[in-house]
């Protein structure tokens, strides 16, 4: 698994010359509801092992949430599934909200 922060995923999906990741969202409905980041995809950390059929493992996927603890569980569960192109996204949407977006709510 890698790591990468909030201005570097920022900067990946903003260069048009890069296919963009995956952005999976690991966390409940009422926080993705509070803020999110543009483009993601909602999979409440509980509900990743019945919907592994949804993910291509094949993809690059960047894993999501609050602060970067429950989606670096996830990547890890998603690397002993067999998928291999996994990042996490340090400090998750708060650190995005922190040093991107700072007009997106936190909580």
């Amino acid at each position: 698994m890698q790591h990468i922060t909030a201005p570097e995923l920022a900067s990946w999906l903003a260069d048009e010359t890069k296919t963009p990741p995956f952005l999976l969202d690991v966390r409940e409905p009422r926080e993705y509801e509070t803020c999110h980041i543009p483009g993601v995809v909602l999979m409440p950390m509980q509900t990743v092992p019945a919907r592994l059929n949804e993910l291509d493992p094949d993809a690059v996927i960047v894993c999501i949430c609050h602060h970067g603890g429950r989606s670096m569980q996830v990547a890890n569960f998603l690397e002993r599934s067999g998928f291999t192109q996994l990042i996490n996204l340090t400090g998750g949407v708060h650190a995005w909200s922190q040093q991107v977006d700072q007009s997106m709510p936190t909580y």
